[in-house]
């Protein structure tokens, strides 16, 4: 299929200035640019046909080659190179028409056209253990930048609206010669926004925003830890005169547990066992998140030994089987002790060493130990 006039396709005559070329293909590029258009081939289509245009009539050289003798005459040089059909040869826009969509869509780092998206806020949210682990709805209030509801975000008084700056004709910037070198750099009359407004909104003072407290509902998902966040679509800093707000983060911290420390999905306790339990075994109540459970602790138990209860953990917030609960058991001394109950100690003690080294062979394989290392001195 033959290509249509380049001059044509860009709605400008022969003799258009670079400038000219520059405004058209902009306007295009904004009207028929992919991001804008999802899963429109036609607009596609066009956005390529416009960008194969501007390649060449912004080129001095390949422009003369061009007037000459038409397409015959780039053939090969410019448009797309072989490009497939879902992509852009020679690096993409971004490589050769930086400057253009840093003024339509703010890339490249040179201070785009168009009011600023407001900025993304972060809330730090304290929880309880059950909280986190059962999840909860929580209400939070948070200093914000609204959209002003005088001026309906535009930073213009009533009935009016901003207009095109005058300094930079709406591109939001401008170009300096300094001798041999062209600079372009923010406009300084609109800052970058390609607007000025002539008469400011009393009520926000031209900024399109105001300084509010706002109250939000927030939902927890079961299973949250420490450090992990929700995301609050559009809940950030208004933006200026009228641009997109923000995100708000809510960073979730779990407070510390009287009883359980979390480990990913498990949870760790202590459980205290009085020192005849340990000795002679016994059942332990035990609590858990859900209610209290039996804990058999079997004959001989020394202070250390973990028990794990399957299934008795957390639900990670991300899905999975739920953790464990792990008990570490923590043989407890009397204390206060009677006079009689003093007496009974030492009788069982005495009951204890007649039997040997058989009643305490931790105690006797240390103090082997001890003895092989003064030995070894």
């Amino acid at each position: 299929m033959s290509k249509r006039d380049y001059y044509e396709v860009l709605g400008v005559s022969k003799d258009a200035s670079q400038q000219d070329l520059k405004k058209a293909y902009r306007r295009l590029a904004m009207k028929y640019h992919p991001d804008r258009n999802p899963d429109d081939t036609e607009a596609v289509a066009k956005f390529k046909e416009a960008k194969e245009a501007y390649e060449v009539l912004s080129d001095e050289d390949k422009r003369a080659a061009y007037d000459r003798f038409g397409h015959a005459g780039v053939e090969g040089q410019g448009g797309f190179g072989g490009a497939g059909a879902g992509g852009f040869a020679g690096g993409g826009f971004g490589d050769i028409f930086g400057d253009i969509f840093g003024d339509i869509f703010g890339g490249g780092g040179r201070g785009g056209r168009g009011p600023a998206r407001g900025a993304d806020l972060r809330y730090t949210l304290e929880l309880s253990l059950e909280q986190a682990v059962r999840g909860c709805e929580e209400k939070i209030r948070i200093p914000s930048w609204d959209s002003c509801e005088v001026c309906h975000g535009t930073g213009a008084e009533a009935g009016e609206e901003p207009v095109t700056c005058p300094t930079c004709n709406g591109i939001g910037q401008v170009r300096m010669q300094q001798g041999f070198f062209t600079v372009q750099q923010t406009c300084p009359a609109c800052h970058g926004e390609g607007r000025i407004v002539k008469n400011p909104c009393r009520n926000c003072g031209g900024q399109g925003r105001v300084q509010n407290t706002k109250t939000l509902s927030v939902k927890i998902p079961p299973g949250v830890d420490t450090g992990d966040r929700i995301r609050l679509a559009g809940e950030g800093e208004a933006g200026m005169h009228g641009a997109p707000a923000g995100d708000l983060y809510v960073q979730v911290a779990v407070r510390e547990h009287e009883i359980f420390k979390r480990d990913g999905s498990d949870l760790h306790c202590e459980v205290p066992v009085s020192f005849v339990d340990a000795a002679l075994g016994g059942e332990q109540d035990v609590p858990t998140l859900n209610g209290k459970v039996k804990l058999k602790v079997p004959p001989e138990t020394q202070t250390g030994k973990l028990f794990r209860l399957r299934g008795k953990g957390v639900t990670p917030v991300r899905g999975g089987p739920p953790g464990d609960l792990i008990c570490k058991v923590v043989v407890e001394t009397p204390v206060k002790l009677s006079s009689e109950q003093k007496d009974l100690l030492r009788k069982l003690q005495s009951s204890l060493d007649k039997g040997g080294d058989r009643h305490n062979p931790r105690r006797t394989s240390w103090f082997e130990g001890v003895k092989r290392f003064f030995d070894g001195l």
